[in-house]
């Protein structure tokens, strides 16, 4: 029995192909205007690399904001109930999701039973995102990986403590003009700083409890990584391919609802 899962987000679309075996294949696309364009497509990539054709039985589950959007899905699920089965699937000892999206974060505590138990999350400012990264690599003049590779260099870091991107953003680049300039490696401890208050705040919220299972395409961020670690005090899970995890929670609700219908 084969599922899939695809999970529409305002900079990717990722799509999962799961099997009894595991995951057969799964596809990250960069998501354009139209969510049902985004996710047919990544669907038709999926299957190709399954050796599997349209015209094949398959349950499909969307979610993410373009989830509801998708006419050609069975069932459309929250992203919080995906998160939790992605997680945990991958992680089973996982019992807290930090999910770090282009524009939203979430967190999640779980139960014994991998259902999720309480959550906090914001999307109503750009801050604490992976879109914010992407603006500050741009005012750096550097990649993501560079400013990754180069905030482990720092001996200390700079202030910045605005919680509004646009502020976050001015702050940012008076450190970068200043006379002499603030150093780009505290600058970007600054930066990922700033992230991770947002994030513990979440944290804090929801009841810290391990493990922790940092997931979404700012978990690729190696050095972000390691200060949301040196803030929570312990190591944190990070799967290998952390984009995934909300579309593969969808290829399991899947399996599921095709489970209890042969079960009736």
């Amino acid at each position: 029995m084969r599922t899939l899962g695809i999970d529409i987000g305002s900079l990717t679309t990722k799509a999962v192909v799961l099997g009894d075996e595991g995951i057969v294949t799964s596809v990250v696309i960069m998501s354009g205007d139209e969510a049902e364009e985004n996710a047919r497509l990544a669907m038709e990539q999926a299957l190709g690399r399954a050796g599997m054709g349209q015209g094949d039985e398959l349950c499909i589950v969307t979610t993410g904001t373009g989830g509801k959007s998708v006419g050609f899905s069975q069932q459309q699920k929250a992203t919080t109930t995906c998160l939790a089965r992605g997680a945990r699937f991958l992680l089973p000892t996982t019992r807290m999701v930090i999910e770090m999206g282009a524009e939203t974060t979430t967190v999640l505590r779980l139960n014994e039973r991998g259902r999720v138990s309480d959550s906090a999350g914001q999307d109503k400012c750009a801050a604490g995102t992976g879109i914010f990264l992407q603006q500050m690599a741009k005012l750096m003049q550097m990649p993501l990986e560079e400013m990754s590779a180069l905030s482990s260099r720092a001996k200390g870091r700079a202030s910045i403590t605005n919680t509004c991107a646009v502020f976050a953003e001015s702050e940012v680049i008076s450190h970068v003009h200043r006379d002499p300039p603030t150093p780009k490696e505290e600058i970007i401890a600054g930066i990922y700083y700033s992230v991770v208050s947002r994030i513990m705040t979440l944290c804090k919220r929801v009841g810290i409890e391990k493990d922790v299972a940092v997931v979404g395409g700012v978990a690729l961020n190696t050095g972000l990584v390691a200060v949301l670690e040196k803030e929570l005090g312990f190591e944190v899970l990070v799967p290998d391919a952390p984009q995934i995890v909300s579309a593969l929670g969808a290829a399991i609700l899947a399996r599921e609802s095709i489970e209890k219908a042969l079960s009736r």
